[in-house]
């Protein structure tokens, strides 16, 4: 694979998982910026040296790189899971895990080449978090209001 090639991917990675790490930072959650950086940007290079370490050995197969993205995808997870956290009965960190998570999917697609793929999954989850984000607050807010009234009726 061509020197200039490896370094737009993993460069795609980082800005993408900046955009979301904007986000998050903006937002002051518990992993901004340079963890989702560092968490796309690494998924990318798992997938590019492993097909880099395959393709030197000349057995670059589909059930290797099902591999790496298993095992990514498991190591994030544990990764994620560290910024969950209960106080009170409520569950706080949980979009950001799912953020963390998901931009590691966005890195191995960078890492794979497939920046369609990246840069749709990057938009999609822009658009969960920074729109969705306050309609589900206001839909909550909403949905409590009507719940103390009916609560008033009984």
């Amino acid at each position: 694979m061509d020197f200039w090639v490896i370094v737009g991917r993993l460069v795609l990675a980082f800005v993408l998982g900046g955009l979301v790490g904007w986000e998050r930072e903006h937002e002051d959650k518990p992993a901004g910026l340079r963890t989702l950086i560092l968490v796309s940007t690494g998924a990318a290079l798992f997938v590019l040296v492993t097909h880099m370490a395959l393709a030197t050995q000349g057995s670059v197969g589909d059930v290797d790189s099902l591999r790496i993205i298993a095992g990514i995808a498991q190591g994030v997870g544990f990764l994620g899971a560290g910024t969950i956290f209960i106080t009170r009965g409520t569950v706080q960190g949980l979009t950001t895990a799912a953020a963390i998570w998901t931009m590691s999917a966005v890195g191995v697609a960078c890492g794979f080449g497939l920046w369609d793929i990246a840069l749709v999954g990057t938009v999609l989850t822009f658009v969960a978090l920074r729109v969705l984000g306050p309609l589900a607050v206001r839909i909550g807010d909403r949905w409590e209001h009507l719940r103390v009234q009916d609560d008033q009726c009984e």
